[in-house]
């Protein structure tokens, strides 16, 4: 579409590595390949303002990759490590107590000794400092609109900083026709459901051998809390409360330094019933004994949400296709029982870089790089979700407390039999994420108690800590594949769930004059975090990338 309005010519520009997105993933692919061979020309693009100003997580962080990357990682002065895990927590919650799951009960790897509580924000400017040190030239505010094919089909390259279309569809005085930037490779690293990464998953059909990927939504708050509230190097993870036993989700909080505290919650976006609001249940959790004794007297800093993969094993796609890789959370490699992909995202940016850099030496160019999914496949990091692959699908069928005991006890199988045994075979997923809704008809509708401004706030409140912000005369980056969708079938059958389900308030039902619905998106509010392109029942929410540098600007998160 945007390339009929452009009347001048886009200038080129070619690299052997061009890398899609700053996150943890294409920063470790970046540096490797560096590290590999200098003289390899490479660039990475990111939509954000900043490094960082668009990732979240919670984020208890493995550094089994980043020593991987860089030895001496921890010891240097500038490195984000002061906050090592002291001591790990699980609790189940009811309404009005919880039960302490004893640490013997669970399986070996949901233990955080030897982890590091982190900002993965501030993670990333770490690698961005590094990487550029060794000659990697990285450029932010740089969405990419478009995707560059070779006459054989073969991924060329990618459209860059496009600016400038305004709401009509027509460029604007500020019009900027982007860079089409080529590369021998092209590294698509964007996190969970990526713009591109969607495209090409189609195109290719990347997932034809796969389960259908499935996504929780993340919500991440923190807070500075008062002294004697505070334990830093604490990790506490809880399931239950408010969430009923068939929406699968649940919460955590971290002691950082300097009197902060990180609350969050993720909620499985498979759940059935349409008026679940994933942002209400988190805010909801906050009030519980758990959360509320340490949050009581303080003052929250930073809000934000964004959705994970959930999928595993099953879910992840073929990686390689003629002319570049899919790496970290474009791919899917969370441990969901973990809520852990960190280091797994670093790990695939390391054999990414690695299986390039193996092509360019031969004298090889927007091929298939089929030996990346070898590599992956074989890997210690494929170990480790193989471990864990049916915990999302029990828990999916047989609700959290089936769910939670049958999948416990094949990780402790498959943990003593190093992946071998469990008593369950391989359990595909059985419906993608919007296929799970049920009609409101035959659904209660959930209520949530009013925020007090205390413990628990309003979405617009929360929306407004995340430093969002997005061009005013701009083309809605939400597009609706049907304009009468949301009204005439998804408000009719399912309430309009993108009300409930957006955790920044985009999504509102409106009344005209004539007391007709209609759905107004506030464009303005969007947090980039995915749901509405993967919750939306008819999938006719399709995300794109804004103007660069929009969105939100988080800090420390």
């Amino acid at each position: 579409m945007t390339d009929a309005l452009i009347t001048p010519p886009r200038e080129s520009i070619a690299y052997q590595v061009v890398i899609v997105g700053g996150g943890v993933s294409g920063l470790s692919a970046a540096i490797k390949i560096k590290q590999i061979n200098p003289e390899h020309s490479v660039i990475l693009l990111e939509k954000g303002a900043d490094i960082g100003s668009h990732i979240i997580s919670g984020a208890v962080f493995n550094p089994s990759a980043l020593l991987e990357l860089i030895p001496v990682a921890l010891d240097l002065q500038n490195a984000p490590f002061d906050t090592p895990v002291l001591q790990d927590n699980f609790y189940l919650l009811g309404q009005g107590g919880d039960i302490k799951i004893p640490s013997f009960l669970m399986p070996p790897l949901m233990h955080n000794q030897g982890n590091y509580i982190v900002s993965l924000g501030n993670v990333a400017l770490f690698l961005k400092e590094y990487a550029e040190k060794l000659g990697v030239e990285i450029y932010t505010g740089m969405s990419v609109s478009d995707i560059l094919y070779h006459d054989d089909n073969s991924v060329a390259g990618v459209v860059a900083g496009v600016y400038g279309i305004g709401k009509d569809g027509k460029p604007t005085s500020d019009y900027q026709t982007g860079m089409n930037i080529y590369g021998d490779y092209v590294l698509f690293a964007e996190g969970a459901r990526g713009s591109c990464t969607k495209k090409l998953v189609q195109k290719y059909q990347l997932d034809k051998k796969s389960s259908p990927q499935k996504y929780g939504l993340g919500f991440k708050e923190i807070w500075q809390v008062p002294a004697k509230q505070h334990h830093q190097g604490r990790v506490v993870h809880t399931l239950g409360y408010p969430l009923s036993p068939n929406a699968g989700g649940g919460g955590f909080m971290y002691h950082l330094s300097d009197n902060r505290v990180c609350v969050g919650m993720v909620v499985h976006l498979d759940y059935e019933n349409p008026s679940l609001s994933p942002y209400s249940a988190f805010q909801t959790m906050k009030h519980h004994p758990i959360y509320q004794t340490v949050l009581t007297g303080g003052n929250r800093i930073s809000y934000g949400a964004r959705a994970i993969n959930e999928g595993g094993i099953q879910s992840i796609p073929q990686l390689s296709f003629a002319g570049g890789l899919l790496l970290g959370c474009s791919a899917g490699f969370v441990n969901v029982p973990q809520i852990k992909g960190s280091h797994n995202a670093m790990h695939s940016g390391i054999m990414a870089a690695e299986s390039v850099c193996d092509a360019l030496k031969q004298g090889r160019k927007s091929d298939k790089i089929s030996e990346y999914d070898d590599k992956i496949m074989q890997s210690n990091m494929i170990k480790e979700l193989d471990i864990v692959k049916n915990v999302k699908p029990l828990w999916s069928r047989y609700g959290l407390f089936g769910g939670m005991v049958l999948g416990g006890v094949d990780m402790w199988i498959r943990t003593i039999t190093k992946g071998l045994f469990g008593i369950m075979p391989t359990l595909k997923h059985q419906h993608a994420d919007h296929q799970t809704l049920k009609p409101a008809s035959d659904m209660p509708v959930l209520s949530y108690p009013k925020p007090d401004n205390i413990i628990s706030f309003d979405r617009l409140t929360s929306v407004s800590l995340t430093g969002t912000h997005h061009d005013e005369n701009q083309l809605c980056h939400l597009h609706l594949i049907g304009p009468d969708i949301p009204v005439q079938h998804n408000l009719k059958i399912y309430g309009e769930p993108a009300q409930h389900y957006c955790p920044a308030g985009v999504y509102e039902i409106l009344h005209d004059a004539d007391k007709n619905p209609y759905l107004q998106i506030n464009a303005q509010n969007c947090i980039h975090c995915k749901s509405c392109d993967i919750k939306d029942p008819t999938q006719n929410i399709d995300w794109h990338t804004p103007n660069g540098g929009n969105g939100p600007h988080y800090t420390n998160m």
